[in-house]
């Protein structure tokens, strides 16, 4: 079937069909560090709405799989395609179709990246705060297919708060728009809501309406606190958020993350076991703020430092977006995401503590820590991921659904948590969900075998991809 595929794919495309050997193997990978066995069938590069429904015209005709693909930095193995199946990128649709600063809106489409956008929205006076490690690197519409959040979420929330509307292309090559302009909306059923986070499994998103915010004045300010123990941080952590405070950011790093970004920055090795919480306030009240939180550390036990340099506050934020390239120098990572209640922060810590001991491992742990979100690191070497690997993820998975958690916050569930997904979703509602996927790709052609698709104990994950070290 490969060959007249590829044949009305070039008869309707030309040259933006691309099977190319480099093409194809980069699209094996995604940045969760993994690949797919066998390379796809090929890389279509749409440059137009027009492009991606021609596609999945032909897709839908033939049965074949498509994969939606952006920059692929993904962390859950969502956009790793293989044998057999199209890739589509969007990478070329990164146009600023409109921006309204009276309305505080803009239409984007979905390949632009996230630092482009902001460098575009600057000189209106206006930004979009979603803020994933990535941001130089991951595109806007993959961050609304994995339902993105980042360090800007302790105060501004994640990707879904900032859509007002989508415009979708369904598997058969229809176009829908979806939501709407105005603040406020309620005609139909949310279907803008159900696409965000559904990492391509219900169309590919063409064009997005964001909602966007004004640059205000003030001085961002930086809070740095240090604790002899990564229990003591997150304490620290639930401090601030009971007090009242809502920073920007607050970030939390446990030692042997803090330990890895030192050494790839060159930096002066920390003090062994010592836990870092880096917070930044914002808006005309940063300073004042600053100080308050800084009060509440201090009486947490923290070792505080402030400054409201800019360049310094960087310096320090760049230690935290280093994170992923400091896991990927040593060895396989899987980067995992699951995200707990705000007050429970110190005992999810607490039971990765208890998993560590008990499988006789390591996991370097980051979290968000404004919004309970925990992003733990399995690092294994070479294509097979051993049996207590597995089983110490299924243990933490399993805790942090006890702690009133999920497993995912903001990197999707892909490939590589499909095996769970029921367990959190319940039999009823994952097959619910699955029957929603029917309805709007009913011959199952859009990225199959992704999010619900369990795999049995002990798999291996697909082989790791030599790719270059991920960005962070």
């Amino acid at each position: 079937m490969d060959a007249p595929v590829l044949k009305r794919l070039r008869a309707a495309l030309g040259d933006r069909v691309d099977t190319s050997p480099a093409a194809l193997d980069a699209a094996r990978a995604d940045r969760s560090g993994h690949a797919s066995p066998a390379p796809p069938l090929a890389v279509v590069h749409a440059e137009s709405t027009e492009d991606v429904q021609a596609v999945l015209r032909i897709a839908h005709d033939t049965g074949t799989p498509v994969i939606v693909r952006g920059a692929g930095t993904g962390l859950a193995g969502a956009s790793i395609a293989g044998d057999g199946e199209i890739v589509l990128s969007t990478l070329r649709l990164r146009r600023v179709l409109e921006v309204r600063p009276d309305d505080l809106l803009a239409v984007v489409e979905p390949g632009i990246l996230n630092a482009e956008l902001d460098e575009a929205l600057a000189r209106h006076g206006l930004w979009w705060p979603p803020d994933p490690a990535s941001r130089d690197i991951s595109t806007v519409g993959g961050n609304i297919a994995t339902g993105a959040g980042g360090l800007l979420c302790a105060k501004y929330g994640v990707v879904r708060d900032s859509v007002l509307a989508l415009d979708l292309v369904l598997a058969d090559g229809r176009l829908l728009h979806l939501g709407h302009r105005s603040v406020k909306g309620v005609t139909g059923l949310d279907l803008t809501s159900l696409v965000i986070g559904s990492e391509g499994r219900l169309g590919v998103i063409v064009g997005a309406t964001l909602k966007l915010r004004r640059i205000e004045p003030g001085t961002p300010c930086t809070v740095v606190a240090t604790f002899p123990t990564v229990r003591d941080a997150a304490r620290a952590s639930a401090a601030v958020t009971a007090s009242g405070a809502q920073p920007a950011i607050m970030e939390l790093m446990d030692a042997r993350c803090v330990a890895a970004v030192h050494a790839l920055l060159e930096l002066a090795p920390p003090s062994a076991s010592t836990a870092q919480l880096t917070i930044q306030t914002d808006g005309r009240s940063a300073a004042v703020e600053a100080e308050q939180i800084a009060t509440v550390l201090r009486r947490a036990g923290g070792a505080v430092a402030v400054t409201d340099d800019p360049v310094d506050g960087e310096e320090l934020l760049r230690i935290r977006r280093s994170m992923h390239a400091a896991m990927a120098r040593l060895g396989t990572t899987l980067i995992e995401d699951v995200s707990v209640p705000r007050s429970a922060l110190p005992a999810m810590f607490d039971e990765i503590a208890r998993i560590e001991q008990a499988y006789g491992i390591e996991i370097p742990t980051v979290a968000h820590a404004g919004d309970g979100n925990l992003h733990p690191n399995f690092i294994v070497q070479g294509p097979e991921v051993p049996e207590r690997i597995w089983q110490a993820a299924d243990d933490l998975f399993r805790a942090a659904l006890r702690l009133g958690g999920t497993l995912t916050g903001e990197h999707g569930i892909g490939t590589l948590k499909s095996r769970w997904l029921a367990d959190e979703l319940g039999e009823d509602q994952w097959a619910l969900q699955q029957e929603i996927v029917r309805v709007f790709d009913p011959r199952g052609i859009l990225a199959p075998g992704r999010v619900f698709a369990p795999r049995p104990p002990g798999s291996a994950l697909p082989e790791p991809h030599p790719a270059e070290e991920p960005h962070a």
